[in-house]
C-alpha cells in the first residue's frame, strides 16, 4: 500500500500546481496520509476507523463500481478529480497507462503514496481547466466530478463546457466514464441529505440558491451529453449508489423482485427515513420505473465517428 519515497516524487507533476489546494475534506487528509504511509493493511485500519472520510477514500468498495468492466489493457487512461486514489489502483492494474489530474496537492500524495510504485502512473496537481497535454486517451474518467463543475471551469455553461473539454483528451472511439448521483434518486425522497449540500430535497427543488454543484436527472443528463457531442450513452445503476456499491444494474438487467431489500444505507450523515425505500422500489420495478429513480447513474459515453 505505501509506495516509497522515490516512487511518489516520480508520480507527482507539478507543471500545473499553483500552490494551492482548491479542495479538501480537512486534515482528516494528512491522517489518511500517515495511514497509507505506514503500510499496514487496509482492512486492519478501516476495521480501527470508522470516520466517514476514512471509509470513502480507502475502502476497496470503491472499486466495485467499475471492478467488471472489460477494459483493453493496452490502452490510456486519464482520471479527472482522481482525490485519494480510490478507483486509481483498479485502473492502474487493468490498463497500461494511467494519468490522473486533482485540484489538491495532499490527496494527490496520498494516491502517490497508494499507487505510486505500479510504475504506469502519472498525476497531475492543478485544476483542470489548466491541465495542457499532448497525449490522447482510450478512456476518460468522471467519477464524482461532472457536479462540481459550476465551482472550477469558468463558462456560462460550465457543464457542457466540461464535457466538451473532455472531449479534446479522447482518441477516436474512446470512451468517456461518467459516475454521478441521480438528482431524483428515491433515497432522496425518502429522507436522504443531497451528498454535495447538506441540505433535504436540494436536488429535487433543482438547488435554489446553491449555483456551484448541480446533479441531474435520467434525460437531463442524456441531454447534455448528446448536446457536448456524446451520442452514444449505456446507462448503469450502481446500488445503493456509486460510492459504495454492492451491486451494478444496466438496461439489459434490471433489477428483479427482492433484489433491493437492504439500500437505506447511509455513512456519511444522518438522514430521516420517510417511508420504506425497499417497499417502494419494489413498487417502481414492477412498474419499470427503476431507471427513473435509481439513487446513481454510471455512463459510458462515446462519439459515433463520421465514416
Amino acid at each position: 500500500m505505501s509506495a516509497t519515497k522515490a516512487a511518489v516524487e516520480a508520480a507527482l507533476n507539478l507543471k500545473f500546481y499553483k500552490g494551492e489546494d482548491l479542495y479538501s475534506d480537512g486534515d482528516v487528509e494528512d491522517r489518511i496520509l500517515a495511514l497509507c504511509e505506514s503500510g499496514r493493511p487496509m482492512q486492519e485500519i478501516l476495521m480501527e476507523n470508522n470516520d466517514w472520510p476514512i471509509l470513502y477514500h480507502l475502502s476497496d468498495v470503491r472499486e466495485n463500481v467499475l471492478e467488471w468492466y472489460d477494459f483493453d489493457p493496452e490502452a490510456s487512461l486519464l482520471e479527472i478529480g482522481a482525490g485519494c486514489g480510490a478507483i486509481t489502483g483498479l485502473f492502474c492494474r487493468r490498463v497500461k497507462r494511467v494519468v490522473c489530474n486533482d485540484l489538491s496537492k495532499r490527496r494527490s500524495t496520498i494516491n502517490a503514496t497508494r499507487n505510486g510504485e505500479k510504475g504506469n502512473l502519472e498525476i497531475y496537481v492543478g485544476n483542470f481547466e489548466d491541465l495542457r497535454l499532448d497525449e490522447k486517451f482510450d478512456y476518460v474518467t468522471l467519477i464524482g466530478v461532472l457536479e462540481y463543475s459550476g465551482y472550477y471551469i469558468q463558462s456560462r455553461e460550465p457543464y457542457q463546457a466540461m464535457l466538451e473539454r473532455v472531449q479534446g483528451f479522447l482518441k477516436p472511439g474512446g470512451k468517456l466514464i461518467i459516475a454521478i448521483e441521480n438528482k431524483f434518486g428515491l433515497k432522496y425522497w425518502a429522507g436522504a441529505a443531497e451528498d454535495h449540500t447538506g441540505g433535504f430535497f436540494d436536488g429535487i427543488g433543482g438547488y435554489a440558491g446553491n449555483p456551484g454543484v448541480r446533479t441531474f436527472s435520467k434525460a437531463e443528463i442524456t441531454r447534455l451529453l448528446q448536446k457536448a457531442g456524446f451520442t452514444k450513452n449505456e446507462f448503469y445503476y450502481p446500488m445503493p449508489d456509486y460510492k459504495l456499491p454492492t451491486a451494478v444494474y444496466s438496461d439489459a438487467f434490471l433489477p428483479q423482485k427482492g433484489m433491493l431489500s437492504d439500500i437505506t444505507v447511509s455513512y456519511d450523515r444522518d438522514r430521516y427515513v420517510m417511508f420504506d425505500e425497499a417497499a417502494a422500489y419494489e413498487a417502481l420495478t414492477e412498474d419499470g420505473q427503476f431507471p427513473y429513480f435509481a439513487n446513481s447513474f454510471l455512463i459510458i459515453s462515446s462519439r459515433e465517428e463520421a465514416q
